[in-house]
């Protein structure tokens, strides 16, 4: 059986070698590219022919734009700042060579680091998420931000994590986060005033006490208030979006 990987892209000189390294075994590479005005198209070439440019709306109708394009039967999805270590594809490998296999959908666990730095704790780790499934016209995506997988049935979950690159500055999160927020702001959700107060409070909350982030150390503890900042932001933007 054939997989092929599908990776988003826009301004990622940076951290689209290593991902594409990572994933040179696979038999497909189909990137969808937002227009990129840096080298991101060129360091693509050297990976794969299947680049396709489509102006960004949202992830979920970018992600079905590349299912549509990816010829293999399994699909392996990847973001630019992530990388597949050896122990991954050898377990990757092993479900895809199976005649018969426990699902269709597989979660992959994610090891993220945040300056720098692996973050075990403030929800971060595990943080199982589906990135490989067989390629089939029911398995597609859903909302704006923080799209879903459309799938029936029970997810696997595979044991070997794939590595997350994120947000190596403080001024790349604030971009990113004010990106997601505009798409976030976007979606039907009635928004009283008082949760644009209380849902950050209670972030915080959440992540830096509740799931540790002060295990973290200091990092712990930026990650947890720029996440309550990025609840506040969200929510302020969506109540901005119904009264205006």
């Amino acid at each position: 059986m054939d997989i092929g990987a599908l990776v988003l892209t826009y301004n990622e000189e940076d951290m689209i070698e290593p991902c594409l390294e990572s994933i040179d075994w696979v038999d497909e590479i189909v990137v969808i590219d937002s227009y990129s005005e840096d080298m991101t198209v060129e360091i693509c070439e050297q990976y794969t022919n299947k680049i396709f440019k489509r102006e960004f709306d949202n992830f979920s109708t970018q992600r079905n734009f590349g299912l549509e394009k990816l010829e293999s039967e399994w699909v392996l999805i990847l973001d630019a700042d992530e990388r597949i270590t050896d122990e991954l594809q050898k377990e990757i490998r092993d479900i895809i060579s199976q005649k018969k296999y426990n699902s269709e959908v597989y979660k992959i666990p994610r090891k993220s680091y945040f300056l720098g730095k692996w973050i075990k704790h403030c929800g971060w780790y595990p943080d199982y998420t589906v990135r490989l499934f067989l390629n089939r016209p029911h398995h597609r995506y859903q909302n704006l931000v923080h799209e879903k997988l459309d799938f029936a049935g029970e997810a696997g979950k595979l044991e070997n994590p794939l590595i997350h690159r994120t947000y190596e500055s403080l001024g790349e999160f604030a971009e990113k986060m004010n990106h997601y927020t505009e798409l976030a702001g976007q979606e039907d959700e009635g928004m009283p005033i008082i949760l644009v107060f209380l849902r950050p409070i209670l972030e915080f909350i959440k992540k830096f006490v509740l799931q540790r982030g002060f295990l973290s150390g200091k990092e712990g503890l930026i990650l947890s208030m720029m996440l309550s900042y990025y609840s506040f932001l969200k929510y302020a933007k969506k109540w901005e979006s119904q009264n205006t």
